[in-house]
């Protein structure tokens, strides 16, 4: 490679530059605060250790497998994996290197890698944050969760028209399940849905057993009543369907009354990380963006492969992309070289106010610093800023 393309980066890369970046790691500190003041604990996990610590997501969940970057460790011989996400991690640290009795909660922010941008115009090296709770079943673990993550997102300055979707796949998986179908008919099911083609859909569910009920899941996927009315009674009587419809309509519901005026959608087809999530799932739109700005969901079992299955709920999202199109102008004070007593003592007093002071050094000027926005200035014997 030519010497003047070495300072090109790899696609979905980028540096992030000093306006910004004060912006995001302000977000990131009181973002931990917040999750903090909530009980959740932070926890700090390796960018890369063995594949096999790795997999415990990755054994049900193929595209996270396919995300995850693998090299060989030069030491052991052994298949190394960069985190791709951080949850089966946490998981780890929950099943075995922390193991609480009980409930536990974490939290974590860190760059994660991936092996391809996971979505239009988005970084392969997200920053995550997220929160994990670890030992509870409970409909009210996923309301906190969903609670924490609308507050987390309105904490970080995004407000203004947020929408929260709401969707559960232990809907599809009962039904699946109850019709005896194939794993090419719930494949071919699955893209239907995700490409929400319903004339397709009518057509491929007519030769299927339940196959008015799986076109009607997709037709009213966006309104519970009027599926509920659509449905048939086999299906409606099904224990596991009608755990996860109720377990969608309390949560909904329940968030609703905590947030009378944030606009819930559902959409019981969005069937994203399927195989990885089993119960409730949930994400945050914002306006004129079409990635969710943090999402998640119940996955229970988690630990089964660290030897401590635990019921779980977390969310994640990446604060890059929370971030978009906000910027902080710096403040940079210029004080003359010196090493007067005043002078230093000028010096250490705006930096204890929060300024950001810069000491001239050797022969320089003030043009030396063409990002200086103040100078110290001595007017009659009294240190002062003053803007340039």
């Amino acid at each position: 490679m030519p010497i003047s393309e070495t300072w090109l980066l790899p696609d979905g890369v980028a540096d992030v530059l000093p306006e910004q970046a004060q912006v995001i790691e302000t977000m990131r500190r009181q973002s931990l605060d917040f999750l903090a003041s909530r009980g959740y604990q932070l926890v700090y996990t390796p960018f890369i250790e063995y594949i096999e610590s790795l997999s415990s997501l990755s054994e049900s969940n193929q595209d996270l497998d396919l995300a995850t970057f693998k090299v060989i460790d030069q030491l052991s011989g052994r298949l190394l994996g960069v985190r791709a996400d951080m949850t089966p991690q946490v998981a780890r640290i929950d099943a075995h290197v922390h193991p609480v009795e009980g409930v536990a909660r974490y939290c974590y922010a860190g760059t994660v890698l991936h092996t391809k941008p996971q979505g239009f115009n988005t970084t392969r090296a997200p920053l995550q944050l997220g929160a994990e709770l670890f030992g509870s079943d409970s409909i009210d673990a996923d309301v906190e969760m969903v609670d924490l993550m609308i507050s987390l997102i309105q904490e970080a300055g995004v407000a203004e028209g947020i929408h929260l979707d709401l969707g559960h796949v232990g809907l599809f998986r009962s039904m699946v399940a109850q019709a005896g179908l194939t794993k090419a008919d719930e494949r071919r099911l699955s893209d239907l849905y995700q490409r929400k083609a319903l004339p397709e859909l009518q057509e491929y569910t007519a030769g299927l057993n339940f196959g008015q009920d799986f076109y009607a899941l997709g037709r009213y996927a966006s309104d519970l009543d009027a599926l509920q009315a659509h449905l048939s009674e086999d299906v409606l009587a099904n224990p596991d369907f009608k755990q996860a419809f109720d377990a969608l309509f309390s949560t909904k519901n329940e968030v609703q009354a905590r947030w009378p005026n944030l606009h819930i959608g559902v959409d019981v087809v969005e069937l994203r990380s399927y195989h990885y999530h089993t119960g409730l799932m949930y994400a945050v739109y914002a306006p004129n963006r079409a990635a969710a700005l943090a999402q998640g969901g119940r996955y229970d079992g988690i630990g089964r492969h660290f030897g401590r299955a635990r019921p779980a709920t977390g969310f994640s999202c990446d604060l890059y992309a929370l971030s978009t199109g906000k910027f902080k102008a710096i403040q940079v004070v210029v004080a003359p070289k010196g090493t007067d007593t005043a002078l230093v003592a000028a010096i250490q007093n705006a930096r204890a106010q929060g300024l950001n002071v810069i000491q001239l050094l050797g022969n320089d000027e003030l043009s030396s610093i063409p990002y200086a926005t103040h100078q110290l200035v001595n007017a009659n014997g009294e240190w002062t800023v003053k803007t340039i």
